[in-house]
């Protein structure tokens, strides 16, 4: 075990710092302007570069998990973002800072299925919180990036100098994860004697009471993955000028639901991380959730007090985050015998969320309002609240069990892999 909470030190060491990698183009889109003499929308294709090269990366990526093992794919991905971290305050045109910005992309790619599933094995008693404290450490990421960029600005210092220890701290960290033992992959409990293929074969197929379909319980869960992050997506992107436009609040105002949002987001993930197998029911979340978020987005629509709309922005955070990270959990019970694939389905199905949800609520506001396009999230909401009432069904019905604690075997067999 001791070993096991070393690992996953690590392992959300690189997740606080995947938080800050997702706003920091964003928040430097300023100084890289200039630097590569171009305008914002420019800059903003290197966000949407970093996800094609996720979606190229997913091609890949879950299965050397599998078959290389989780450790050596996780240092790849550190690897991978100190080179993305360096190369771009020092990329001499927009040309070569986009090659490295897919780069991260890949790296993102390769982190996601390789890291889940090592938690998911690590903790099998606790999958769901293991998976679930993700999202808690990508929050502590986003809250400390902005601090040090205004301090690195209000010391007038270079910078690349934000980038720069964050590449340092990937390099030691992958350098630290070298040491550390990681659990065998993709194992399940199996009887005594036989072969060891055989041992395996029979452990999985003893391991339900129906056996799991993909095109049942994978896809609804891949589902839950794009509605999960599109939730999401929506609120960071429009909630702020929903807030301006229809609510008639001022700029600064607006700007801070966000926070509140963010806070929301924060407690409810540490809340899932404490109670969640023990108290809640993991598939119970996924109904909970969604139906949670369709009462405050109505609220939402009808008010325009800032101090409603603040404890509204503070119940979306609730009721929106984590889900992503449960429904990795999900797939990797339903299909435990390839964790690292089956885990990049879900991560695809993010990645294709945050190239279409953009999109497509660009063109709402464009042709309809602001206003349309919370009540799309609405339409979201729903949607992912029905999946979540079809998986719990089926969830119950493979397992034979009530959908309160995470069944994934427990495995202490520890390997330098």
């Amino acid at each position: 075990m001791g070993e096991n909470i070393r690992m996953a030190s690590s392992l959300y060491i690189n997740y606080i710092l995947l938080g800050m990698i997702n706003l920091i183009i964003a928040l430097h889109m300023g100084f890289l302007t200039v630097q590569f003499n171009t305008d914002a929308a420019a800059i903003s294709m290197l966000i949407s570069a970093i996800g094609i090269g996720k979606l190229f990366g997913l091609s890949f990526a879950g299965r050397l998990s599998d078959s290389l093992g989780r450790k050596p794919m996780v240092i790849t991905a550190c690897i991978l973002y100190v080179i993305f971290l360096i190369a771009i305050p020092f990329s001499p045109t927009y040309a070569v800072a986009f090659v490295f910005a897919l780069l991260a992309g890949v790296g993102n790619s390769i982190l996601d299925t390789s890291t889940y599933p090592a938690l998911i094995e690590g903790f099998p008693k606790r999958a769901g919180s293991a998976a679930v404290l993700v999202k808690a450490f990508m929050s502590v990421g986003a809250t400390i990036l902005p601090l040090m960029i205004t301090f690195f600005i209000a010391g007038d210092m270079f910078y690349g100098y934000t980038f720069i220890i964050m590449a340092a701290v990937f390099l030691f960290n992958a350098i630290h994860l070298i040491t550390v033992m990681f659990p065998r992959p993709n194992m399940v409990v199996v009887e005594p004697g036989g072969s060891g293929e055989q041992e395996e074969k029979k452990g999985v197929e003893s391991y339900f009471t129906e056996k799991p379909v993909f095109w049942k319980e994978g896809i609804t869960v891949i589902f839950i993955g794009f509605t999960s992050v599109s939730l999401l997506m929506v609120i960071q992107t429009w909630l702020a000028k929903y807030a301006q436009e229809i609510a008639g609040l001022g700029e600064s105002a607006a700007i801070n639901l966000l926070s509140f949002y963010s806070f929301g987001g924060f407690i409810t993930v540490i809340l899932l991380a404490v109670m969640l197998d023990r108290v809640f029911r993991h598939t119970t979340i996924l109904m909970l959730y969604p139906l949670a978020a369709i009462a405050a987005l109505s609220v939402l629509l009808s008010v325009s007090n800032y101090y409603v709309l603040a404890g509204i922005a503070f119940i979306l955070g609730l009721s929106t985050a984590g889900l992503f990270q449960l429904a990795v959990t999900l797939m990797a019970e339903f299909f435990p015998g390839k964790k690292g694939t089956s885990t990049a389905f879900v991560t695809l199905s993010s990645s294709i969320a945050f190239i279409v949800i953009p999109y497509v609520t660009g063109l709402i506001d464009r042709h309809a309002g602001v206003s349309f396009i919370f009540l799309f999230e609405m339409l979201i909401a729903l949607a992912a609240l029905v999946l979540g009432m079809f998986i719990s069904i089926r969830y119950k019905k493979v397992f034979n069990v009530p959908a309160r604690k995470s069944i994934l075997p427990v495995n202490t067999d520890l390997v330098q892999k």
